[in-house]
């Protein structure tokens, strides 16, 4: 089992032990939706809700180290806390409260990745909605593998619907003509 692996079993059942809502989201889950490719690190949305972050971000940090000098300060500031696993690998674990971070913890699904190693792990749909959100080359490289990969079963109205909603947010829908145009490649 590789380390990045190691390192996300470790963060699930971590999260699992304490009842908490969560799934597994990033690199490591595009290679579950579309082509595998290197990461560093296993991202992670946790339901912290408004008002309880710092009793996530102390539990965290008792168990996990932080990768910044304060760590549980930068948290609370940024909804991110960022601790690595036993083997050293980063963990980015953000902070959900808002109602589209809940459903995507609802919605995620549990898969086998290798050696008995089940992750809860973020749905195709909403993986494109979070890359294509965020907007960066490599993003929009694992939109479109995804969306190739899965284009027998991708729910286009979902993920439209979804990027339409956040994208309204900033008042930007170029996130969403562009996703657009993927739909009839």
């Amino acid at each position: 089992m590789n380390d990045l692996l190691t390192a996300a079993a470790e963060i699930h059942d971590f999260c699992l032990a304490r009842n908490w809502r969560f799934c597994i989201i990033g690199g490591r889950e595009v290679a579950r939706w579309g082509q595998p490719r290197a990461t560093q690190d296993v991202g992670v949305s946790l339901l912290s809700g408004l008002g309880r972050e710092d009793e996530f971000i102390s539990e965290l940090l008792n168990h996990f180290q932080g990768r910044l000098p304060d760590t549980h300060g930068f948290a609370r500031e940024s909804r991110v806390v960022l601790a690595q696993a036993s083997n050293g690998v980063a963990f980015d674990i953000a902070l959900a409260a808002f109602p589209f971070e809940e459903q995507v913890i609802d919605r995620a699904t549990s898969f086998e990745f290798a050696d008995s190693i089940t992750l809860i792990t973020v749905s195709a749909e909403d993986l494109v909605v979070l890359k294509a959100f965020a907007g960066r080359d490599q993003d929009w490289s694992d939109v479109q593998s995804i969306v190739t990969r899965s284009a027998s079963s991708f729910d286009w109205d979902h993920a439209l619907r979804e990027l339409t909603s956040l994208s309204e947010l900033r008042d930007d829908t170029s996130a969403v003509e562009r996703l657009s145009s993927l739909q009839g490649s």
